[in-house]
């Protein structure tokens, strides 16, 4: 069982869920067989920090004696504000030898700081990206996503966000279905995809002052895809809709329109991350009627079309049509999701000729064989419609004769009581 030892720094300041979360949650994947996390926690000089909410943590050690480790973690807290050389120097010299570098939060202006970030895209929290821009301009901060992957480099915005990051590496690791395990064991209400913002529909604006437009929030929130017009939401909160569209937007900084917008966009997008829904079906979920219509709201607002989650959708291969012997032996070549086929092969007998019942009434023609009879194709008439078929009796096709004054292609039945042709 191969082993990914996850060092995770400590220094004096440190935000202690920044530490625990992701902990937590590499020591649940370890509980899964064939899974084996090594966790350890190092600080300079091995001595025990103490965080932000006064809680006292001992390392397992210094940073000097740790070995090299296959994740490196550097957490969040109010200790990343100020200067740490010491700190700064070791990240410089042993970060790069990790297979993965990891930082949750304000973490990232430490690496910033040890020159590890330049030319990297980057995420931290909302009230550090105009700092890490600044003060760093090699580094592309994106101040929107949870977390961002670039390569070895991955970053998160915040504590919650360090729980989706770590969950993001168990599944990029074992699998989804871990990490969705794992979420579910910690109570998780959604294991989040990294580019969703930082901020939900929710957070975004703000919760209104009035009861009754708060329950029309909670209703939009829950109901995505009812009826969310204004005029059916001013009467939900029992006003008009002229005065609820100004009411709305003075007390949650939005308008009605693009507040419905948002709720319906995540969740549209929750439902494609972890369901194994269609395109069509979470269209119709979360109120936007067609896939059309939601694939125009994606690309309007994240610059990208929808597609649902593969991986939990996919299920047994379906399967294959075998294709039957034309040559009589048996099929050797089969796909591996049909059982042999053990009935015994008959051997294909290839039908007679077919040969006209009635002997050839030429004049010139003194054999009395039967020759070979070509199967009936149908003829035009000189109006375009197709001829008439011949009769299947056992005595043969009828034979045809020309109607006086018609066109060569134009035939009729000839009559039974007619004396029949000669040719």
């Amino acid at each position: 069982m191969k082993q990914r030892t996850v060092l995770t720094v400590l220094f004096d300041g440190v935000q202690s869920l920044d530490v625990t979360g992701p902990m937590e949650v590499f020591a649940g994947a370890s509980r899964a067989r064939g899974v084996s996390y090594g966790l350890r926690t190092a600080s300079l000089d091995g001595g025990p920090v103490r965080t932000t909410s006064g809680l006292t943590l001992v390392p397992d050690g210094s940073l000097a004696d740790a070995p090299v480790p296959h994740t490196l973690l550097v957490p969040d807290g109010h200790g990343t504000r100020g200067a740490h050389p010491e700190l700064t120097a070791w990240l410089r010299e042993h970060a790069p030898r990790a297979k993965r570098l990891v930082s949750v939060c304000t973490g990232a202006l430490l690496l910033a700081e040890a020159g590890l970030l330049d030319g990297h895209r980057v995420t931290t929290h909302w009230n550090s990206c105009e700092r890490l821009a600044r003060d760093f301009p090699a580094v592309h901060v994106n101040p929107d996503p949870i977390f961002v992957r670039d390569g070895r480099l991955a970053t998160s915005a915040g504590v919650t966000g360090s729980i989706d990051l770590a969950l993001a590496l168990v599944e990029e690791d074992h699998g989804r279905e871990l990490a969705l395990t794992i979420a579910r064991h910690l109570v998780v209400f959604l294991r989040r995809p990294g580019n969703q913002a930082q901020f939900s529909a929710q957070l975004s604006a703000q919760t209104a002052q009035r009861a009754p437009l708060r329950e029309v929030q909670l209703w939009i929130d829950r109901n995505p895809a009812a009826d969310l017009g204004v005029d059916a939401l001013a009467a939900r909160a029992r006003l008009s809709p002229r005065h609820f569209a100004r009411a709305f937007r003075a007390e949650t900084g939005t308008t009605p329109g693009r507040y419905v917008e948002r709720v319906r966009l995540e969740h549209a997008r929750r439902l494609l991350e972890d369901s194994s829904d269609g395109v069509e079906q979470v269209a119709r979920a979360s109120g936007y009627g067609t896939p059309e219509a939601m694939r125009r709201a994606f690309v309007k607002t994240l610059a990208t079309a929808p597609r649902p989650n593969t991986a939990a959708a996919s299920g047994p291969p379906c399967p294959r049509p075998v294709p039957e012997p034309t040559d009589g032996t048996a099929p050797t070549d089969r796909p591996t999701d049909h059982p042999p086929d053990r009935s015994p092969v008959r051997p294909t007998v290839p039908d007679p000729p077919t040969e006209r019942p009635f002997p050839c009434r030429s004049p010139s023609c003194s054999s009395t064989a039967s020759p070979p009879w070509t199967p009936w194709a149908p003829t035009r008439s000189s109006a375009g419609r197709p001829g008439p078929r011949p009769s299947s009796s056992p005595n043969g096709p009828a034979p045809y004769t020309t109607t006086p004054g018609a066109s060569r292609w134009s035939r009729r039945r000839r009559s039974p009581r007619s004396p029949r042709p000669t040719w």
